[in-house]
């Protein structure tokens, strides 16, 4: 396995942190590293988002948040107030505090996999040994990669991974990731990609 072609494809602090996870999660083959990479690369962005954008019209609250959003009214309350959003679709679930708390606005997806809610970002603290309960932005600044192999490792991704480099296997890490198969044609292109440049 060759990351030295990953160079002038990712960013230096990108680099620096494959070098890091791929020691820390064992990542032994090419198959796993490009599907990770690829899977990270959709979720977001082409690696440009770190940090969940919960900045939403009401229309967008109803669409994607209805159950949280039942009506028009309550809608426009929280409208385009992103912390007010956060606080109330993620209240009570994931280790969360209740809407008051601020914990769902706090504990909000943050890496290029977003780690979202407390319990996780406690789980993640727990293993890297510092403290992303105090600090969550560290989950976007130190440790976006690293929180997504957390995520890869928690949920079983490499032995999926492990199994090759079929469009089969593409989709079956594509559902694990996603819930779905959203986007599916581009990560299929981007693990082409990667693959192919540390094979």
């Amino acid at each position: 396995m060759n990351t030295q072609n990953l160079i002038g494809n990712l960013n230096t602090a990108i680099i620096a942190e494959v070098n890091s996870i791929v020691t820390l999660f064992n990542i032994t083959n090419s198959h796993r590293l490009a599907h990770f990479l690829a899977q990270c690369a959709h979720e977001s962005g082409n690696f440009k988002f770190l940090t969940e954008n919960l900045n939403y019209s009401a229309d967008g609250l109803q669409k994607i948040f209805g159950k949280y959003f039942p009506t028009r009214p309550l809608a426009e309350q929280y409208a385009r107030k992103p912390d007010k959003i956060g606080s109330r679709v993620y209240a009570n679930r994931m280790g969360n505090g209740d809407e008051a708390s601020g914990e769902g606005y706090k504990f909000r997806g943050r890496g290029y996999i977003q780690l979202t809610g407390k319990n996780n970002y406690k789980q993640f603290s727990d293993f890297i040994k510092e403290d992303c309960v105090a600090n969550p932005d560290l989950v976007a600044t130190k440790y976006p990669l690293t929180s997504a192999a957390f995520f890869f490792d928690r949920n079983d991704l490499w032995r999926i991974c492990d199994r090759g480099d079929s469009p089969e296997v593409v989709k079956a890490v594509t559902v694990r990731v996603n819930g779905g198969t959203h986007g599916l044609a581009d990560r299929q292109q981007k693990f082409d990609t990667y693959k192919a440049l540390i094979a």
